[in-house]
């Protein structure tokens, strides 16, 4: 199995913290991000990702030298930011035939298993989406099933949420999901691409902490919360 994992965002909101750091590097519970997902994706079967870099793309390289990651690794820099499924879409030839893949946020501190995420799709679906419950669906991209799990609808910050099932920037993707994505630049997954897979994906809730790190709020809570968890992080 093969992954992406998103690593190019510019990381304004982080203020001076990712001036000089990207934000796929900022270290959380002693590992760097982006090492924390590419030994995750090790553990759940993936032996090769692609990694999108933008910001500060020396560094991230120098990184993946460095530290001899788990699997093989592939670096696809960004000139101009194509947005997540730019990125997918550019680089489809490196999934050309693989029948699903992963593609993770190297933004997200996480303990969840993808490869129970990656066990759980089902081959007629289009995608498989790692889902969790929020207390907040005015601020994510909100998910709504029927009794069977599949996907009938998908809202980015809707005003009137119909669900509190917030997509976890997990997910399992198919040849399917590329054809779904449109020819513009930059294009986003939960834009431009999820809500066209409604009626042909599943959500799946996922088990684990998950935390984005997109603010310096979030990023220390995201590092007190795993030196907690310890070892089981």
């Amino acid at each position: 199995m093969k992954a992406f994992v998103l690593a190019a965002g510019l990381g304004t909101r982080m203020g001076a913290v990712t001036r000089t750091t990207p934000k796929c590097l900022l270290p959380v519970a002693g590992t760097p991000l982006l090492g924390r997902w590419l030994e995750r994706l090790a553990r759940a079967g993936v032996r090769q990702a692609l990694v999108n870099t933008h910001h500060l793309a020396d560094a991230v390289r120098a990184y993946v030298r460095a530290s001899a990651p788990p699997l093989d690794v592939v670096l696809a820099h960004e000139p101009e930011l194509l947005g997540s499924a730019g990125t997918l879409r550019e680089n489809r030839a490196f999934v050309a035939g693989e029948a699903r893949f992963l593609v993770v946020y190297a933004d997200n501190a996480s303990t969840v298993d993808v490869g129970a995420l990656a066990r759980a799709h089902r081959p007629e679906d289009a995608a498989t989406l790692g889902l969790f419950r929020v207390p907040d669906p005015h601020a994510k991209g909100i998910v709504e099933l029927d009794a069977e799990g599949r996907v009938v609808g998908f809202t980015e910050k809707p005003e009137r949420p119909k669900s509190d099932l917030a997509w976890a920037g997990l997910l399992v993707g198919t040849p399917a999901l590329l054809d779904a994505i449109p020819d513009r630049t930059p294009c986003d997954l939960g834009h431009d691409v999820l809500p066209r897979l409604v009626g042909r994906a599943r959500g799946v809730l996922v088990e684990g902490y998950h935390r984005d790190v997109g603010t310096p709020e979030s990023y220390e809570q995201a590092c007190a919360d795993l030196a907690r968890l310890g070892s089981a992080a």
